[in-house]
């Protein structure tokens, strides 16, 4: 394989885990609600776990570097769902 075909294979490798990731936390959080659980606390606990995972992964000066974009990427709504009017 070519460089950029291996490259393409591994972006859509990465895309599919990316995908099943979501869904496993997707499916999680409806768990949580069909239990009783209030969304706020799921969201609560499922951003500190992401943010404790992320520690220990890459260290705290990186994910404080990584939170502070943040507020930019959340007003450019990039983890909004769009919904499109006809």
């Amino acid at each position: 394989m070519t460089d950029n075909t291996e490259q393409i294979a591994d972006e859509y490798k990465f895309a599919a885990q990316r995908r099943a990731a979501l869904s496993y936390v997707s499916d999680a959080f409806e768990e949580g609600r069909l239990d009783g659980i209030e969304p706020d606390f799921l969201t609560q606990a499922a951003l500190f776990a992401a943010f404790k995972a992320m520690v220990e992964t890459y260290g705290e000066e990186a994910v404080a570097e990584f939170a502070e974009r943040l507020p930019t990427r959340i007003r450019e709504f990039e983890f909004s769902v769009r919904l499109t009017t006809q």
